[in-house]
């Protein structure tokens, strides 16, 4: 039975911390979303209130389904909230809207890590989709001659828009939550205790964007030590 070292190795420890993260992002919802705030403000009324602050009126508050499917989109204008966000009056649905209203502000403040981010989307997805059946090709090739290792090459190129998307990302999410976290203390929308519970569960989602980097990284890595291989 052949075994991937480099997988084991590289990979499989940063796809199990991303576990982790994922796991302690839905844990810590989970503990804080059955106690209401003390202003008793739901996620879509923190939403718009810090939207209006901010003079953002004409970003839109959308209900979608779903558990912490929440987000903010560009092209429509509109912040999406899910079901355990939108009508809660957890501390922690307050963080969240707040943090995807944060997003809103990015955009609306030309802010340059989500000007970068949204820049390189479509040469991603396309580099994305190149990248694995270039590799496979470049290696199954690679015996009749030296450009199909090129080739392989190039796919990791590929691959690694995917790890630079996941690096801008990162800067991005963390903002977002800064400005959250920010707007939350300094209104007074949350204190003492809910205000903790919020920051615990957005620190917690943070973590899922340094995993997603993590696991991006060890398997460019792994591409090229694969590739590097087949070439000696």
């Amino acid at each position: 039975m052949y075994l991937d070292w480099t997988y084991i190795i590289l990979v499989l420890p940063a796809v199990l911390f991303s576990m982790w993260a994922s796991n302690k992002v839905n844990k810590t919802f989970k503990k804080y979303k059955n106690s209401c705030n003390s202003r008793r403000i739901t996620g879509a009324q923190a939403a718009r209130w810090v939207l209006d602050r901010n003079g953002l009126s004409s970003v839109r508050i959308e209900h979608i389904k779903g558990d912490l499917t929440d987000h903010y989109d560009p092209s429509a204008n509109v912040v999406r909230l899910s079901d355990t966000v939108y009508d809660s009056c957890s501390s922690v649905a307050v963080g969240v809207a707040c943090h995807e209203v944060g997003h809103a502000i990015q955009h609306a403040t030309n802010y340059a890590p989500v000007k970068i981010r949204t820049a390189i989307v479509p040469i991603t997805n396309f580099g994305s989709r190149l990248s694995v059946p270039l590799i496979i090709l470049g290696l199954l090739l690679a015996s009749f001659g030296e450009v199909f290792i090129m080739l392989a090459y190039i796919g990791c190129a590929c691959f690694a828009l995917s790890t630079v998307f996941q690096l801008v990302t990162l800067p991005t999410e963390f903002n977002a939550s800064n400005r959250a976290l920010k707007t939350i203390d300094e209104t007074g929308l949350l204190r003492g205790e809910e205000y903790k519970e919020a920051k615990k569960v957005l620190s917690a989602a943070a973590m899922t964007y340094v995993a997603a980097l993590a696991v991006s990284f060890a398997q460019l890595l792994r591409f090229l030590i694969i590739v590097n291989n087949r070439r000696n």
